[in-house]
C-alpha cells in the first residue's frame, strides 16, 4: 500500500488586529521608558553639578571678607619695606603672615584678576577713572587701585582700575 499519510498543513494565519494595536503601544511605552530613564540620568548629573558648585562656592563670603584683611595686610607689608629704621624681624613675621594667607587663598582657588596692560573688560574692572592717552590703546588699564580676584574662575571681587581714553 502506497499510501502516504498525509498530515493536515498548518494553516499561518495572519496576526489578529490587537496584536499590531499592542505592539504599537509597547513601542510607544518603551520610548516613554528610554526618555524618562534619559530625563533621570540629565536630573542626577544636573544636580551633581549643582552639590558640586556649592561646595565648592560655599566659602565666598568669607573669602570675600579676608580679602580685606589680605589687602590691608599688603598695604601694611609695604609700607613698612619702605620705611627706614623699621625692625627686619616684624617686617619678616608679617611676610610669613602674609604668605601664609596668599598659600591659603591659593589652596582655595582664589587667583588675583590681571588688570594693568590689558584691556577694560566690564566683567572683571570697575572703572573709577578714565585717561585722555594716546599711549595706549583705548580701553585699555592703565593703573590699578584695587586688586579684582576669581574664586574657581568666577569674579568675586572686580579690580579697580583707571582706563586709557584716546583723545584722537
Amino acid at each position: 500500500m502506497d499510501e502516504q499519510v498525509q498530515q493536515p498543513q498548518e494553516e499561518v494565519l495572519p496576526p489578529p488586529p490587537e496584536t499590531e494595536v499592542l505592539k504599537a503601544q509597547l513601542a510607544a511605552e518603551k520610548d516613554k521608558y528610554v526618555r524618562l530613564l534619559a530625563e533621570c540620568e540629565n536630573m542626577r548629573k544636573r544636580q551633581e553639578r549643582e552639590r558640586h558648585d556649592i561646595i565648592k562656592y560655599a566659602h565666598e563670603e568669607v573669602i570675600i571678607e579676608c580679602l580685606k584683611i589680605y589687602d590691608d595686610l599688603e598695604r601694611c607689608l609695604n609700607a613698612f619695606k619702605a620705611k627706614e629704621g623699621m625692625d627686619p624681624n616684624l617686617v619678616k613675621g608679617l611676610q610669613m603672615v602674609f604668605d601664609n594667607l596668599r598659600e591659603l587663598m591659593n589652596k582655595y582657588d582664589v587667583r588675583p584678576i590681571e588688570s594693568v596692560g590689558k584691556p577694560f573688560d566690564p566683567n572683571r574692572h570697575e572703572p573709577l577713572m578714565q585717561a585722555e592717552t594716546n599711549e595706549a590703546p583705548d580701553g585699555q588699564v592703565l593703573e590699578e587701585f584695587q586688586k579684582g580676584y576669581t574664586l574657581a574662575g568666577r569674579v568675586v571681587r572686580t579690580a579697580k582700575v583707571k582706563v586709557a581714553k584716546n583723545t584722537t
